[in-house]
């Protein structure tokens, strides 16, 4: 695999070609995964829930994420890394462009937040500065508080003309990736189409651009299985055979299936 930059990514998307995602915390699975072909290593801060034992990511903080950052960016040369800002770390602009620059400096290539329109000046502000922006709607575990519970987003009609309105809003404002979280598999295939960015889905069925899932959930390790994930190992009998398969599976369009999202 050659270096991927945000071009690969672009050319990937107008030729139509799907690509994998995948999440890494550390140094070890994260050469496994550059081994493995998978162009995009998100190091997300679901690191609360599957490393910290955390029941939200919201007890992440910045240092957590630069420590597991450095970490990923020794084991892997080629992937494009994509690192979350944390809850409360992008809460004003000040502190968007500073917590941004820190998670640049430790060796990520690009941020993401979480968040619709509210966000667009922070957005702005990054792209015109150097600094590769991720957009995340749909489910968003940051504010798992105030929606209740982890539950699929954008299921009624003003909710998801709300989501395509914050997707294109964002596409305006310099984001670069888009990623989209439980989401009716209909809502994310029109998002998908209307943008000229990649979208990422997660739990947003098979239209998408690329598919993401947390490595520990492609690996059985995770105490619950969520709907819209596989495990990979199991029929592999390897790490690096699993996320081979993974890759492969997101490529030909065979994962994820119908059974792994969500209807209206």
């Amino acid at each position: 695999m050659q270096t991927v930059t945000i071009n690969t990514l672009n050319a990937l998307k107008e030729k139509g070609t799907k690509f994998p995602v995948i999440t890494a915390y550390d140094a070890s699975f994260s050469r496994l995964v550059e081994h493995a072909g998978i162009e995009v290593v998100l190091v997300g801060d679901s690191l609360g829930n599957v490393i910290q034992g955390h029941s939200s990511t919201v007890p992440v903080s910045m240092d957590d994420m630069i420590y597991h950052v450095q970490a990923v960016c020794r084991g892997n040369n080629k992937s494009l890394i994509i690192a979350d800002l944390p809850f409360m770390a992008y809460a004003t602009e000040e502190q968007t462009m500073e917590n941004a620059a820190l998670l640049m400096q430790a060796g990520a290539h690009m941020v993401k937040l979480e968040g619709g329109a509210w966000l667009e000046e922070s957005v702005l502000m990054l792209s015109e500065r150097g600094i590769p922006v991720c957009g995340h709607l749909g489910l968003t575990p940051q504010s798992v508080n105030k929606f209740g519970g982890y539950k699929v987003q954008g299921r009624t009609s003003e909710a998801a003309e709300q989501m395509i309105q914050d997707a294109l809003l964002l596409e305006q404002a310099g984001i670069d990736i888009l990623v989209l979280e439980c989401v009716p598999t209909p809502l994310a295939s029109k998002i998908a189409r209307e943008l000229d960015i990649p979208v990422i889905g997660i739990g947003a069925g098979p239209d998408t651009d690329a598919q993401v899932l947390v490595i520990y959930d492609i690996l059985g390790l995770s105490p619950h299985q969520p709907k819209f994930a596989k495990n990979f190992l199991q029929d592999t009998g390897n790490i690096e055979s699993a996320l081979k398969t993974y890759a492969d599976e997101v490529r030909s369009g065979a994962f994820p299936t119908t059974e792994h999202g969500f209807k209206s």
